[in-house]
């Protein structure tokens, strides 16, 4: 553990593997100089001298300190460069900052998790935080959807899951493909398959800001209180300190009050889908 406790200070970070999820979608795995820790939702800022730093969730299990994996989406700069690192490389690791998800909370309680994208990155680390804590839950749910099967990421992990007491797995893509045999349709669809204790029951809502806004509607009409939907918004951060204003939404700092949200909790504030 960081014997300075400085979040504020990168942590030296090796590169030891890269994992290819899809075309476009690549997990990290790193081995930090000094053990690193955080709770699952939190996020880390990655950097690369001379290139940058971005915030991202990590996507492995917060019970392992000796290690880090991060999933990353090849979307501009700094992600294109990060996704022509090889093994042997050095990062930064900064953190890690905001508020998780309070996984005390859902003991003794069903969890539904509804996912997209990349999204499934910050639900693979509660993934792997509920199944360390599966004796004190119901049951686990997870309805996860992408645009093609080509696009489904951790694959061997969805295998893993199908075969771990308590959780179940249900996935869609957009559009089929090969040899498809799951449901075709936009995530939501999912919802009406699943059987739930509402009234014991918690739901996790992470992905892309159109899905995740579908999503809650449809979770608030299945009769889920406001106060029972966790949201990842992982939205426009970039310092993670609250000083560079990008991740506002409306009186909150997403990256200091956040990421990890109820929906009544950020419900009346403005564009908080945008």
């Amino acid at each position: 553990m960081r014997n300075d406790k400085n979040i504020y200070k990168p942590l030296r970070a090796k590169l030891t593997d890269v994992i290819e999820e899809s075309p476009l979608i690549k997990t990290f795995v790193l081995v930090p100089e000094e053990e690193f820790a955080f709770r699952t939702g939190q996020f880390i800022e990655l950097s690369v001298d001379g290139i940058g730093e971005a915030p991202f969730t990590p996507s492995s299990s917060p019970q392992v300190t000796d290690k880090l994996e991060v999933t990353v989406m090849k979307t501009g700069y700094m992600t294109e460069y990060m996704h022509n690192l090889k093994p042997g490389a050095y990062m930064g690791i900064r953190g890690p900052y905001g508020r998780g998800y309070p996984v005390e909370k859902f003991y003794d309680k069903e969890v539904l998790i509804l996912g997209g994208g990349c999204g499934f990155a910050p639900i693979r680390s509660l993934l792997y935080n509920l199944i360390a804590v599966s004796d004190k839950l119901r049951k686990v749910t997870l309805c996860y959807g992408s645009k093609t099967p080509e696009d489904c990421i951790y694959k061997p992990y969805i295998s893993v899951l199908r075969k771990t007491p308590k959780f179940e797995v249900l996935r869609s893509v957009d559009k089929a493909s090969g040899n498809w045999n799951e449901r075709v349709g936009v995530v939501t669809i999912l919802l009406d398959d699943v059987k739930v204790d509402i009234k014991n029951s918690i739901a996790v809502v992470c992905g892309p800001p159109i899905m995740m806004k579908f999503g809650t509607r449809k979770l608030l009409e299945m009769g889920y209180p406001e106060h029972d939907v966790y949201l990842s918004m992982e939205k426009n951060m970039s310092c993670g300190l609250g000083k560079c204003g990008h991740c506002m939404m409306g009186k909150y700092f997403v990256c200091k009050d956040g990421p990890v949200f109820t929906y009544d909790e950020i419900k009346d504030q403005p564009n908080i889908w945008d």
